[in-house]
């Protein structure tokens, strides 16, 4: 593996020198099923991953962070909730006894499709239709908070038995592995979204006969706060983000306890699957482009104007693929999308989420004259359709921890107008502050007359075609894959394996 053969193995199916850190050669080991071979470096805890489930950005990311690990030899297995009862390939079966509440689970090992070895965890009561919401009322399952306890709990024991170098887990949903690992048992902790916590009442915790005082915070059982205590690395998923959540005002009420945590807590971007976004090869694009193609994103805007039924003019086509909620700042949006129509832009928007914003979404479109589309849900084809098309793509958040719409607009030659927060200030440069260097026009403040601000510079942009060639261009040649951020993530591996040797 990328780590010192901390356990003996002797089976290498390929290997490279790596530069002396004092603890001897280290070699890089590529495992094919890493399980089998009673080989882990890294357990990877989560409650997504695609292409089993996703339900957002969670499990593209995890999805993407597993696959460049294994290219980068990193011998890493994710560990997800059976909700489903998926078929594997190469299926092995373990009866796992869980010492605790939970009593019984099921292992299953194999593979799968477009996501190779995978270990998924079946606890009674953790399989539903959706992960966390009833798709019927839209409202969360009521035992989620003891479901995602229970396979934290097994996912722990299981751990025990597997022996990974790496506990490595994902939000609040597996946070509480950690409190059932053994103390040798090295640990990080990612925050995807730290608005998410595990927040739980502890009666039912202790009437399992759980010690509640290990998730114990301000008087009531908070998952994320409990693994805020006892990660060895905390690492959020953009470094503007790691900054931010040291704050009071973004860090969701834990901004003490992060603080207390110090340089333990860092920021790694995430990436993109490029592959997949790919607009020279994109098979749902009227036109295939390397570079901008003023012609391609015609063919593709005349595609989306008539399935949406959109005018095809006059001024740019702004873009927002994304979730309806406040965190999205789409309230905002929506509140000042007639004055955004007088420009003249044309605005076109997919998602779903809060019913009250897809309501209010709904009356703006049909009330627009044709300047405002919404489609309702997320529509994969529409979605790379939607960056093929669009000259501008609008992501005003009011917070963003990391941010992937504006790297696939960029992957397509659509120039993001973004908030300067979190992963969006990461990784969008202002083409006004930095005429030479800029990807992007960023939001001046974080509010409707930001959005209508923006707006008007990305107007003034569309006017000069050079201009916005250039600019588009530059964010199009950006590397947003998963190389870099995996080889980020094995270097923080192996601090925490070797502390004070890096």
């Amino acid at each position: 593996p990328v780590f010192e053969e901390l356990m003996n193995h002797s089976v290498i199916i390929r290997e490279r020198s790596i530069p002396s850190v004092g603890r001897g050669p280290l070699v890089l080991n590529l495992v094919v099923d890493p399980v089998r071979s009673g080989i882990v470096d890294v357990m990877f805890v989560t409650a997504e991953i695609e292409p089993l489930v996703a339900t957002g950005g969670l499990g593209a990311a995890a999805a993407g962070l597993v696959h460049a690990l294994r290219t980068a030899g990193v011998d890493c297995i994710p560990v997800v909730p059976d909700y489903g009862n998926w078929p594997l390939e190469d299926e092995h079966c373990l009866d796992l006894e869980v010492p605790s509440w939970v009593g019984h689970a099921r292992v299953r090992t194999g593979t799968c499709a477009g996501l190779g070895a995978v270990a998924l965890i079946d606890v009674a009561g953790i399989s539903r239709p959706h992960p966390y919401v009833d798709p019927v009322t839209g409202v969360g399952w009521p035992d989620n908070d003891q479901r995602f306890f229970a396979f934290s709990r097994a996912a722990a024991a299981w751990a025990a038995e597997v022996r990974p170098k790496i506990v490595h887990v994902n939000d609040w949903h597996a946070a509480t592995t950690l409190a059932h690992l053994s103390p040798d048992q090295r640990t990080v902790l990612s925050i995807h979204n730290l608005a998410h916590q595990g927040w739980s009442d502890r009666g039912w915790l202790e009437a399992f006969g759980e010690r509640a005082e290990r998730f114990e915070f301000q008087g009531s059982v908070n998952a994320l706060a409990g693994a805020l205590n006892c990660a060895d690395r905390i690492v959020t998923v953009s470094p503007r983000y790691a900054e931010e959540i040291h704050e009071d005002h973004l860090g969701m009420g834990l901004a003490p306890l992060i603080r207390m945590r110090g340089a333990d807590v860092v920021g790694i971007l995430n990436g993109i699957d490029t592959e997949d976004w790919n607009p020279a090869t994109d098979r749902y694009l009227a036109a295939n482009y390397s570079t901008f193609d003023s012609a391609a994103k015609a063919q593709s805007q005349k595609v989306v104007c008539a399935e949406l039924g959109l005018s095809e003019g006059p001024g740019p086509l702004v873009v927002c693929v994304t979730r309806l909620d406040f965190q999205k700042g789409i309230d905002q949006l929506i509140d000042v999308v007639h004055v955004l129509s007088g420009i003249p832009v044309r605005v076109a928007l997919l998602g779903s989420g809060d019913h009250a914003l897809e309501e209010a979404a709904g009356i703006v479109a049909v009330g627009s004259n044709a300047t405002v589309a919404f489609r309702r849900g997320y529509d994969r084809t529409l979605a790379h359709q939607l960056f093929a098309a669009g000259d501008f793509a609008l992501i005003p958040s009011r917070f963003e921890p990391c941010g992937l719409t504006q790297m696939q607009a960029m992957r397509y030659g659509t120039i993001p107008i973004v908030a300067d927060v979190g992963g969006l200030h990461d990784t969008v440069i202002d083409a006004d502050q930095f005429p030479k260097l800029g990807t992007g026009i960023v939001m001046r403040e974080v509010s409707a007359a930001g959005i209508v601000d923006g707006v008007h510079r990305a107007a003034r942009i569309s006017k000069s075609p050079s201009r916005q060639r250039a600019i588009a261009n530059r964010g199009m040649a950006r590397d947003w894959s998963w190389d870099g951020p995996a080889q980020r993530y094995t270097e923080m591996y192996k601090e925490v394996l070797w502390p004070g040797s890096f």
